[in-house]
């Protein structure tokens, strides 16, 4: 006969391939904390409601505590016999108290349990998250303010664009992950749902008090349906969504380091301690805290297609398919979580090459719109100066020259219009100058952008 707690129904003791199959403790034994807060919370409100003896309520309430500091020092043995960490914890209690852990159980089942467990995993590992990506914003915003006035070509299809101000361009990051907090923030609301008490599926016949336990556990809100309290993991696929987001900003960022670090840019250097060397070719400084980070993109990714599958086709309300949320929901907390904090250390270490960037916007005819809006200032339709400025970027190409390089009388067989007054609207710095329309690369708008950032993150 099998000794498992669910065992008495069954005649047959369950093949041992089916109960490593079976298991997932090699996975939900980090929620052994998570278990026992709702564990214990759980007990004080059956004491409360006199579902059980305040005597019994006590002695579960020690014996948790010690089983949690077993745990915590490796005192028990993990096992697939035992299935998943609640069954352990109630294992270890009975071993501490004897028969009153059998109690503990009252009134609940594993379905709700699970869903408890993670909700308070997810929680915790929220907020923690949502503070290291504002200790990475803190990263951006100071090296933004340590080159404020640093001028770099702006891309579009990868190929220069026209000049912006280095600062203008990390402060677009800055956004990025702002957006990523504020979608955290919203998850959070989601996640901040007690389900305890649903049971199995249908609730249960015991008086509870879901509301002293949902104040327990400082959670805003309990689940207001029994079946989709079970059956929920919209949060779940909601955080990895989340994440998904906040590592491709961190992927596209990445593509960037590798970029700017190459011989071909030399816009950065990338401190040693950020970066490895070859096996053969000695002269090699690799990128590999970025590429790692991009790499690791895809497999966040992978994690949200894993859980959407996963659930896509489930009947209400649990299904054992839903003990596979664990893995791509743990990966992803822990895949995000070092990401975000190699970046940040790395981000303190880089050295940025000003004049390297601005050498860059010299050459590529970056001034070619201004030569446009310069020409729309003396009274030119925008088309047709923007004919005109593409007829000259042809003939400065043919030449081999830049459009500084161009002398007046050239400017002038293109149109009359152009005076010498054109060589300072074609400076780099001026073009930055009047990049003035709100959220623009002008030197005072970025100016002010750094300036909000820092007081919203508190910075100096």
């Amino acid at each position: 006969m099998s000794e498992k707690l669910w065992g008495g129904r069954f005649s047959r003791s369950t093949d041992e391939l089916v109960e490593t199959f079976n298991a997932s403790i090699d996975v939900d034994r980090r929620l052994y904390d998570s278990d026992i807060e709702g564990s214990i919370a759980h007990v004080k409100m059956m004491a409360k409601e006199s579902i059980i003896p305040e005597t019994d309520a006590g002695t579960i309430i020690k014996g948790l505590e010690k089983v949690r500091k077993k745990i915590e020092n490796n005192g028990i043995q993990f096992s697939a016999g035992l299935e998943d960490i609640h069954m352990h914890i109630e294992d270890a209690l009975g071993k501490e108290i004897g028969d009153v852990a059998k109690k503990l159980h009252t009134g609940r089942s594993r379905n709700d349990q699970i869903a408890l467990d993670v909700r308070i995993y997810l929680k915790k590992e929220t907020r923690i998250i949502i503070d290291l990506l504002a200790g990475f914003q803190k990263a951006l915003v100071r090296m933004a303010q340590k080159h404020l006035d640093v001028i770099m070509p702006g891309y579009t299809h990868l190929q220069r664009a026209q000049p912006v101000l280095f600062s203008h361009h990390l402060m677009a990051y800055y956004e990025m992950f702002k957006r990523d907090i504020q979608r955290f923030e919203d998850c959070f609301k989601r996640i901040d749902v007690m389900p305890l008490g649903a049971a199995a599926l249908a609730g249960t016949t015991y008086p509870l008090n879901r509301e002293f336990t949902k104040e327990l556990l400082g959670f805003s809100k309990a689940s207001d349906n029994s079946i989709d309290a079970v059956s929920d993991r919209d949060f779940v696929m909601e955080f990895i969504s989340h994440a998904s987001i906040a590592m491709i900003h961190f992927s596209r960022l990445s593509e960037e380091m590798i970029l700017w670090s190459s011989s071909e840019f030399s816009f950065i250097t990338i401190s040693d301690a950020f970066t490895t060397g070859s096996s053969i070719m000695p002269q090699k400084k690799n990128p590999d805290v970025a590429e790692l980070v991009r790499g690791k993109t895809g497999r966040v990714l992978g994690n949200l297609v894993c859980i959407l599958t996963l659930m896509k086709s489930l009947p209400l309300a649990y299904n054992k398919d839903m003990q596979e949320d664990k893995e791509p929901l743990f990966d992803t907390v822990d895949t995000l979580k070092i990401c975000t904090e190699v970046y940040t250390r790395m981000f303190g270490n880089i050295e940025i090459h000003k004049d390297r960037m601005v050498d860059a916007c010299r050459h590529g005819f970056l001034n070619a719109t201004d030569l446009a809006d310069y020409l729309v200032s003396k009274g030119m339709p925008f088309r047709k100066a923007h004919s005109i400025a593409g007829q000259a970027v042809a003939y400065a190409l043919g030449k081999g020259k830049e459009l500084n390089d161009m002398g007046i009388e050239e400017f002038k067989s293109l149109s009359e219009l152009i005076q010498k007054d054109v060589y300072g609207f074609i400076e780099i710095d001026k073009m930055i100058s009047r990049r003035i329309s709100y959220g623009g690369t002008s030197f005072d708008n970025v100016k002010q952008a750094v300036l909000k950032a820092a007081g919203e993150l508190g910075l100096q």
